[in-house]
């Protein structure tokens, strides 16, 4: 009887595209994904925080990014991965509102956070005389904190309303993760007010910062054309390009989810969506900041170049050490 009661309060997540013939070959590319946004994610936080010179505002926001994206990426990965391996599908239900709960606090976080580094750089190239007083260390630490306690207190209310409903015949989830709209699928009674107001703070909580944003790079690049510097033209657009695809990548899938049309119906696509914006985000993001990010290659070489020194010196006191191992035998 116990066993029964356990088994019923199970949900089965369904998997990722479970009708693709491939599936090895696509999970060993997710597995591929998931360790390179660790590693990329992770040597940028890490970078930031040991060179100096970025030991700035943005720098700082960036580095919360990087790792609210680690967090999102290991709230559906390592599950995803280790049900399909080990052949078991289940997720509690106590895992199941901890994973639609954290998948929602990461991605409200992020939203925030972006906003908050596009007034950033309104503020650093439409104000820069006054940059350092509006934008000092505890501004940016109330960002942070606003960013992630905005996201906790939404998350909670939606996780906390969703997971009461009664769940009706089977426990199947046709997604990858435990998401709302996927699990309200499974109740029995009429959601349909619930769902309006899903959709409402879907506006509220991206439209609002999307609109924002947009009003923070139309008065940078007002700015911009003001210039008469090309190097300081070129530099602007250059800091603006990085956070500027960041935020598409971001912003386009959780728009087409939230607030498309009769978007519940279209399980596939938004799987497809939820595995761009949890998945593949999060590995392109730093990839994006790096690469684009003069300042941060220059900190990235200097940090390889200081690392060199460290490495002749451990080589050193490894042959010394063989050495007298190698003479203690002789002896």
């Amino acid at each position: 009887m116990e066993a029964n009661k356990t088994v019923t309060t199970d949900f089965v997540l369904l998997g990722l595209w479970p009708e693709f013939s491939h599936l090895i070959v696509l999970m060993g590319l997710i597995l591929l994904v998931y360790a390179v946004a660790v590693m990329a994610n992770a040597a940028l936080i890490v970078l930031i925080w040991l060179d100096t010179r970025l030991h700035v505002p943005m720098y700082f926001l960036l580095s919360q990014l990087s790792l609210i994206d680690l967090a999102l990426i290991s709230t559906s990965v390592p599950k995803m991965v280790a049900n399909f391996f080990s052949g078991k599908r289940t997720i509690s239900q106590v895992g199941c509102g901890a994973q639609i709960f954290f998948s929602l606090t990461l991605g409200i976080a992020e939203c925030l956070l972006l906003t908050f580094m596009a007034l950033d750089r309104y503020v650093a190239i439409c104000k820069p005389l006054r940059y350092s007083t509006i934008v000092s260390h505890a501004t940016c630490t109330h960002m942070v904190t606003g960013s992630w306690a905005g996201g906790a207190t939404t998350s909670l209310a939606h996780t906390a309303y969703a997971m009461h409903f009664p769940v009706c015949g089977r426990r199947e989830i046709p997604h990858f993760l435990c998401e709302v709209m996927a699990l309200l699928k499974l109740t029995c009674e009429d959601i349909s007010a619930y769902v309006k107001s899903v959709v409402v703070s879907s506006f509220l909580v991206v439209l609002i910062p999307l609109g924002l944003i947009l009003a923070s790079y139309a008065l940078i690049f007002l700015t911009v054309l003001r210039m008469n510097s090309p190097e300081g033209r070129s530099k602007a657009l250059a800091t603006c390009s990085s956070h500027l695809c960041v935020v598409s990548l971001y912003f386009g899938p959780a728009i087409l989810v939230y607030m498309r049309p009769g978007s519940s119906k279209t399980p596939r696509l938004n799987q497809s969506l939820f595995m761009f914006n949890a998945i593949l985000t999060p590995m392109l993001n730093p990839l994006i900041y790096s690469l684009r990010n003069k300042d941060v290659l220059a900190a990235l070489k200097s940090t390889v170049a200081s690392a060199r020194p460290l490495r002749k010196l451990e080589d050193s006191f490894r042959r010394l050490s063989r050495a007298w191992r190698m003479g203690r035998v002789l002896g």
